[in-house]
């Protein structure tokens, strides 16, 4: 589906992350599969990616993706290839809809529904607008910048240098450069998290590829803002310490069909609820000249260590009427 950009090593190349076998009619197979570092299973914006160009090459070129919407029922290994199969759901005149169901060793790790639509120039418009008073990309630092700055303390905790050093290598090995964007706090309440996203050294992909690598990008410092938001972390003693963190499900919509990844894109995520061992993040990805060209969400299971639950034996508190 895409030309290999040349000067990468191979595992620096999104081309090469989103690269499946073409092995029978509405059938492929994953060629690598990427494990972050200290994740339960591979990278989720890998898998999302690679049903998406399954799919999408089961469509007219006619009609682009508009929307998905998927559910991580297991956690991928990176041991062993994924299989994608792609069911012809729906064939319109406008829309076309096709399901992914992705399976490993017999068992269905993941499903996906995306919608394709066939263009509708002139129709009326609006968007939110990019949040105002952000510095430009090249003026921001890299995301791996806090660790590196980190890693010079002599006295560093060793749990913390070691994941330090991990995430350092991970990033500068990522087919990603992400830099930090900052935090701004909205009038509602609610806190935004932001950062600059980009594809590496990419040639000018078509619009049906850009959209698989949007679809990359997205999952990547998603869900884990709504830690972030509780105040949560994996070194953290007391309640407040996290357990685990693992994506449930992921959307998209889009709203554009004329944007590169391989240029600055915005992501700016937010998270308006946790509780239940849950908690939701919706995202929003600009163009660097503030056209909003993608709104995402995602829920996962978020467990931290919490408090003790009050003795259900001990009864409620009297109250008199």
């Amino acid at each position: 589906m895409a030309e290999v950009a040349d000067g990468q090593e191979e595992h620096q190349q999104i081309a090469t992350a989103l690269d499946l076998e073409h092995i029978d009619v509405n059938l492929f197979r994953s060629k690598s599969l990427w494990l972050p570092v200290n994740a339960r299973g591979v990278f989720g914006g890998q898998v999302i990616s690679q049903a998406l160009v399954s799919a999408t090459n089961c469509v007219d070129p006619a009609y682009t993706l508009h929307s998905l919407h998927c559910y991580f029922l297991l956690s991928a290994s990176p041991a062993d290839p994924i299989i994608y199969r792609v069911e012809r759901t729906r064939d319109g005149r406008s829309y076309v809809t096709r399901t992914v169901h992705a399976t490993q060793r017999g068992r269905t790790i993941f499903v996906m529904t995306c919608s394709f639509q066939r263009p509708e120039p002139g129709q009326l418009t609006h968007q939110w607008p990019m949040p105002s008073g952000l510095s430009n990309p090249e003026q921001c630092e890299n995301a791996e910048a806090h660790y590196e700055k980190l890693l010079l303390h002599e006295s560093l905790d060793p749990r913390i240098r070691k994941y330090a050093e991990q995430y350092v290598a991970e990033r500068k090995r990522s087919p990603m450069a992400i830099k930090t964007a900052g935090i701004k706090y909205a009038s509602n309440g609610a806190t935004l998290y932001m950062w600059w996203f980009k594809a590496k050294n990419i040639p000018k992909y078509p619009i049906s590829f850009q959209k698989c690598i949007l679809s990359y990008m997205s999952d990547s410092q998603f869900i884990g803002v709504v830690p972030r938001t509780l105040g949560s972390y994996y070194y953290l003693q007391g309640p407040k310490q996290l357990l685990m963190m693992t994506s449930l499900d992921h959307t998209i919509w889009f709203y554009d069909n004329n944007f590169d990844c391989g240029d600055w894109l915005l992501y700016v995520v937010e998270s308006p609820r946790s509780g239940e061992g849950r908690g939701v993040v919706h995202g929003r990805m600009y163009t660097r000249d503030g056209t909003l060209v993608a709104v995402t969400s995602q829920e996962g299971v978020i467990r931290a260590r919490g408090f003790e639950p009050k003795d259900p034996s001990a009864g409620e508190p009297k109250v008199k009427l």
